[in-house]
């Protein structure tokens, strides 16, 4: 590990800027140095101490993963190696184990199946439904800004998948080791307070990897 952090946020689509400019204040808040840069190579994504992938079309980010070069096997072995990484909306459904649409099904999309985690895409409706609401998450509080924009939710975890929230009986957010996911998008909420969890995770598995 470097001095100070470095914090990767996958540039292939999505809400990047607004993941970099979440990350980068909860940093400030949390006085830690470090930077937060946007990634799209595999060298790149090799040299940082946490990445992000953020929201947007889990199938189209997927497809892109698959046609970099070299980009999808990166990944892969930085997740092999314990790299903190959390994934938003789409992000966690490229992330998870299996994955099905609410209306057409499973779509045979590529998943990296690292999160032990089922997914119903779409969930909570399209676009037009897309939704904000109060959220209760464990290690943030009961006041956290969540938006929903064609949500997914978690239908089934594995034994080691820790549930962080629910939504209407629905599970919306989970961390499993040095993964976390939510279904909704922290980085357009304006509250950094889910960065910060993701921060403190890579601070603590960097340490328990020094000491």
């Amino acid at each position: 590990m470097n001095s100070e952090l470095l914090i990767g946020v996958l540039a292939l689509q999505g809400d990047i800027e607004e993941n970099i400019k979440a990350t980068t204040d909860a940093l400030r808040e949390m006085n830690l140095k470090g930077n937060v840069i946007s990634v799209r190579y595999p060298d790149e994504i090799m040299k940082v101490d946490g990445l992000i992938i953020p929201g947007g079309e889990s199938t189209v980010l997927g497809l892109l993963l698959s046609l970099k070069n070299g980009l999808l096997n990166s990944i892969t072995k930085v997740l092999q190696d314990r790299l903190p990484i959390m994934g938003t909306c789409a992000g966690m459904i490229v992330l998870a184990k299996k994955s099905y649409d609410k209306v057409v099904g499973n779509k045979k999309q590529l998943l990296l199946g690292a999160l032990d985690i089922e997914i119903e895409r779409n969930s909570f409706g399209r676009q037009y439904d897309s939704f904000e609401s109060t959220l209760e998450i464990s290690g943030i509080g009961n006041d956290f800004k969540g938006i929903f924009i064609r949500a997914p939710n978690v239908t089934s975890t594995g034994s080691s998948v820790q549930i962080l929230s629910k939504f209407d009986g629905k599970i919306v957010a989970v961390q499993q080791e040095n993964i976390i996911g939510t279904s909704f998008h922290p980085e357009l909420s304006g509250d950094p307070r889910m960065h910060r969890l993701f921060i403190e995770l890579i601070t603590i598995i960097i340490w328990c990897a020094l000491s």
